[in-house]
Formats: C-alpha cells, sequence, structure tokens
C-alpha cells in the first residue's frame, strides 16, 4: 500500500481517536472502549484496501471478482455525473474481508416497548443501534442490554457509510449480492455523504432509498434494461406492512396496564398470529414464495421490528419531491437539502404533505 494512503488512514483514525476522548471526557457518548474498537476496526479496513481499477486490469485477478469491480465503478461513475452524488475515492478500494460481515448492528428495546434504545454520537447524532466489526463484541453488549431487561437482536451488516469521514471501500461481503443490490447500495451510501441530518434516521434513510430506488431505475435504464423487478419490491413493501402491522398492535398492547405475566402472554400470542397471517400470504397470493421464512421462523422480539419502516418512511414524500423538481437531480436535491434545514416538527409536517400528495 502506497505511503501516503496509510498516512492519510492513520490521520483519520487518529482523529476518530481524539473525537472519542473528547467526546468520553464530556460523558455524552458511549465508552471510550467502544470508541477504540471503532477506530482499530475503521483503521484495519482503510490498511486492506486495494484499488479497485488495479484489480479489474489485473489479468491475473480472479475474473469474476474484475467483472463484479468493473460494474461497480462504472455504477460508481454514473451515481457522480448522473445522480449528482459526491464525486471521491469511496467506493473505489476494494477490501476481502474474510468474514460474512463488514459489521454487526445491535439493537434494543424495552420488554413492554417498541420504541428503540438509542445511542448518540458526535456528528452522526443518535441511532437506534451499536455497531460493532467484531461479532463476539456485538454478542457482549447485546447481553449487557439483555441483563437490563431489554430486548436484543444482531443483525449483521454486509455495508456501510461513514459519511465521508473516510473513502469507504467496496466490501467482499457487498458481492454476495445481485448487480442491483450492490449497485443500489453504492448509490444510498453516498446520498448519505450527499445529506445527512442529525438525529433523524426516518430522513436520512428514507432519502437515500429514494436516490438508490430512482439511481438504480435510471443506471439500468442507462444500460438498456428493463426497471427492476416490480412485484419483488411490492412483496418486499407488503412484508414491511406485515411487520409494522405487528409493531402497531404490539405498541397498543403495551398501552394496557396489565401484569407482567399477562403482557408476556399477549405478546406471544400476538407473534404467532403475526407468523399466521405471514403464512397465509406466503401460501396465498404470493404462491408459496418462502422468501421471508428465515426472518419469521426465528425468534421475534420488539428489537427485531426497530429497522422495519426506517427505510422507507418517506419514500413516497421524496418521490413526489423528485417530480416537483421535474426529475432533475439538482433542483430534487436542493430541496431535500432545505427540508433537512428545517426544524423536526415542520420537516415531519412537510414530508407528510408531500407523501399525501404522493
Amino acid at each position: 500500500m502506497p505511503a501516503a494512503r496509510v498516512r492519510d488512514g492513520a490521520l483519520r483514525a487518529l482523529r476518530a481517536c481524539v473525537l472519542a476522548l473528547l467526546c468520553a471526557g464530556a460523558g455524552a457518548c458511549a465508552s471510550l472502549r467502544y470508541y477504540a474498537h471503532v477506530a482499530h476496526g475503521e483503521l484495519g479496513l482503510l490498511a486492506q484496501r486495494r484499488p479497485a481499477a488495479a484489480i479489474v486490469d489485473d489479468p491475473h485477478a480472479d475474473a469474476a471478482l474484475r467483472a463484479r469491480l468493473r460494474q461497480a465503478l462504472d455504477a460508481r461513475a454514473f451515481a457522480s455525473e448522473r445522480l449528482l452524488l459526491p464525486r471521491n475515492r469511496s467506493y473505489t478500494s476494494y477490501v476481502e474481508l474474510g468474514r460474512p460481515y463488514v459489521t454487526w448492528s445491535v439493537f434494543a428495546a424495552p420488554e413492554f416497548s417498541v420504541e428503540p434504545v438509542t445511542h448518540c454520537f458526535p456528528f452522526a447524532g443518535c441511532v437506534a443501534y451499536l455497531g460493532f466489526f467484531d461479532r463476539a463484541r456485538a454478542e457482549r453488549a447485546a447481553a449487557r442490554l439483555a441483563a437490563q431487561g431489554d430486548d436484543t437482536a444482531i443483525e449483521g451488516v454486509a455495508a456501510y457509510s461513514t459519511l465521508g469521514w473516510f473513502a469507504d471501500p467496496i466490501v467482499s461481503s457487498m458481492l454476495r449480492w445481485s448487480d442491483d443490490e450492490l449497485d443500489g447500495v453504492i448509490f444510498h451510501e453516498l446520498a448519505h455523504q450527499k445529506l445527512y441530518v442529525k438525529d433523524d434516521t426516518a430522513f436520512n434513510e428514507s432519502y437515500a432509498t429514494f436516490v438508490q430506488q430512482e439511481g438504480l431505475r435510471q443506471w439500468r435504464a442507462e444500460r438498456g434494461l428493463p426497471p427492476p423487478d416490480a412485484q419483488a419490491a411490492a412483496r418486499d413493501d407488503a412484508f414491511t406492512a406485515l411487520v409494522l402491522d405487528l409493531r402497531d398492535r404490539l405498541r397498543a398492547l403495551y398501552a394496557r396496564e396489565l401484569p407482567a405475566a399477562a403482557m408476556r402472554a399477549a405478546k406471544r400470542a400476538e407473534i404467532e398470529a403475526f407468523r399466521e397471517r405471514y403464512a397465509k400470504l406466503r401460501d396465498g397470493a404470493w404462491h408459496g414464495d418462502r422468501r421471508y421464512d428465515r426472518w419469521v421462523d426465528a425468534p421475534i422480539n420488539n428489537a427485531r421490528l426497530v429497522p422495519f419502516g426506517l427505510y422507507d418512511r418517506w419514500t413516497g414524500a421524496f418521490a413526489c419531491l423528485f417530480r416537483q423538481a421535474d426529475g432533475q437531480w439538482a433542483a430534487f436535491h436542493a430541496a431535500a437539502r432545505k427540508l433537512a434545514a428545517l426544524p423536526r416538527a415542520e420537516r415531519d409536517r412537510r414530508l407528510a404533505e408531500l407523501a399525501c400528495i404522493d
């Protein structure tokens, strides 16, 4: 690896450690140990980066890897040139992880609440998870939260963004996806670098998800391909709606004043009823499509419901905003930035209006 790149990575990691020390000293965030782990994990990724273009041009490199990276780099160029996303070194390098995921996220929620336990960090604000580069550390964190009485869940993460603080690489875990999923997530993560609002996950994820969806549609059209599979997208939406319905039912249950034992029994009953509704939908309208069976068959608790709805709550609103911008990305991004500058209540009100128009 060139010395200049090593120095760049080391300086950025040092800056992350300094931020951690300041944050820990202020008592505003999690423990210094957690920050040290994150800084060490990020530095490890930076140290392993290889220019993707060099792999593509290497005739001795794996042919399948060269083909995947070639298309990813083409999608990366399209993102900057056509979608007006940041033009930087993110997703122009590659890291072979040697593990199934780049990070693991720990979600938690109280036993009788669907509201997530949140964690606050400088720059990123408050989020509904803790991320770890090591699964064992994630399991220990989940165990600590469970010991406090919370429901917990651990989810592997194949890709993530540092919001432009680092030149994020394409990692090997991303290559398990289809071409559409790989290209789409590059659009999604670059959108986070384009615009990010502290303490508003629904805004950030919905904005990035719309950019991902519309960007992928345009990227496929650019290559003479048909639009993405609408039926698969509809089933994803239907499954998300089913999970959100369970969350609403549990929220209503937890609002009742029941003894703990009765509440637990009712909670189990709601979850089993959800499984029955899912099976009916799967075996009926979906003609036996079992793509969600693994998620449904695993233990379900409040924490596993947390990620649902975060990624698409306002996607309809952003679709409306894009139409109002006449499909022009510069005007769309500018309009989204204006929304981001509003106070939270006013921003939510405006997004709700846009969603209704849509």
